[in-house]
């Protein structure tokens, strides 16, 4: 996600002048998808805040699917088998979490420890 998002980032008034007033989402959003796939990766990484970061995540690759990448199909060039893949993987860590080696079982705890 953060490989995807710093592009973005480095260039956000031309990503929300570009590509998204050309989907048809207002410039304001590109703040928020910046957050969701820099930000939010970075906490996927390190297992903090996990459920919250995939469910921007989530949101971010939902909206990537419908507004961007439907039309193309769901194999080949711009298909969408990339963002269901990433949206999947969210969806699943909203629900079971990190792992025992995330931040958030050090910080929070729940489960049993292994470590």
């Amino acid at each position: 996600m953060i490989a995807h998002g710093w592009p973005k980032l480095m260039n956000i008034s031309r990503f929300s002048s570009g590509v998204l007033a050309h989907i048809g989402v207002p410039g304001w959003m590109a703040y928020l998808v910046v957050a969701a796939e820099v930000g939010g990766g970075a906490l996927v990484i390190l297992g903090f805040l996990t459920p919250f970061a995939a469910l921007a995540i989530g949101i971010d690759m939902a909206v990537a699917i419908l507004k961007v990448h439907l039309h193309n199909g769901l194999t080949g060039q711009g298909g969408f088998e990339l963002p269901l893949i990433l949206f999947s993987v969210a969806f699943a860590l909203i629900f079971f979490g990190a792992g025992p080696l995330s931040v958030d079982r050090r910080v929070f705890g729940g489960g049993p420890r292994r470590l």
